[in-house]
């Protein structure tokens, strides 16, 4: 029965990704991967292996979904070995559950490697503790961009304001101001600190500390691709600088 490996590539440092997934790779006849892999995981790839990127960046799809979906399950059908790459985790807000319900819908067995997720791993480059004892006893990682073709809106950032103790936001680059006015109006405070990490265990990965009332002013710069962690654990790691201080 032909097969494909849905893998996790992790955050972004090509030590992170797991040894399954580094001998699948060297297994692998082809290779399908996205923009945020470790590009030197490709280096473990086997001589004559067919390198397929399928990157995708705001505005720009080299390959959209459902060609990619088609892609996987030709290559699959012609006899060979093929892995799919994903950042992070395939099923954190990746679109690798969605490749495996195709494969499967199609004949074809699917089995997912999971990576490491930049949720957790972005935060904790930086010493940024996202749950702690007596401090967080709850988080919640969402999305800042909804696919409006779901036709409803999910996430309510008013509502989880008081909901839980750490928000975690992937892909709230752009609506990053709109999210800190949202979180405001449902009763967080407008100095509760924040955590922007971008581009995690990159060579230029950094972290900008700020609060909710600068990012709803759209005071700082939160580039893409970053990942946004909001609450007062943020403040007990010990690269914190209080923005709100002189």
């Amino acid at each position: 029965m032909a097969k494909v490996y849905i893998i996790g590539a992790g955050p972004g440092d090509p030590e992170l990704i797991t040894v399954k997934a580094i001998k699948l790779v060297e297994s692998a006849d082809v290779v399908v991967y996205d923009r945020l892999i470790p590009v030197d995981i490709l280096k473990h790839a086997k001589e004559g292996a067919e390198l397929i990127y399928v990157g995708k960046e705001p505005g720009r799809h080299v390959m959209e979904q459902g060609e990619i979906n088609e892609l996987l399950l030709r290559k699959s059908l012609e006899g060979k070995v093929v892995i799919r790459l994903h950042g992070g985790d395939p099923f954190i807000f990746g679109r690798g559950f969605e490749e495996c319900q195709y494969l499967i819908k199609n004949g074809v067995d699917c089995e997912v490697v999971p990576g490491v997720t930049s949720a957790i791993a972005a935060p904790e480059q930086y010493l940024v503790p996202i749950l702690l004892r007596g401090v967080s006893s709850s988080v919640a990682f969402v999305t800042g961009r909804e696919d409006p073709g779901k036709g409803f809106k999910e996430v309510d950032f008013r509502k989880l304001a008081g909901s839980v103790g750490t928000i975690v936001i992937l892909m709230g680059a752009s609506e990053a101001c709109r999210i800190a006015v949202e979180l405001i109006q449902g009763g967080l405070d407008s100095k509760t600190p924040v955590a922007v990490i971008t581009r995690a265990y990159m060579s230029d990965s950094k972290i900008q500390f700020t609060t909710l009332g600068e990012m709803a002013n759209c005071g700082i710069t939160v580039e893409n691709p970053s990942v946004i962690v909001v609450g007062k654990s943020v403040k007990l790691s010990p690269l914190y600088k209080d923005s709100a201080s002189p």
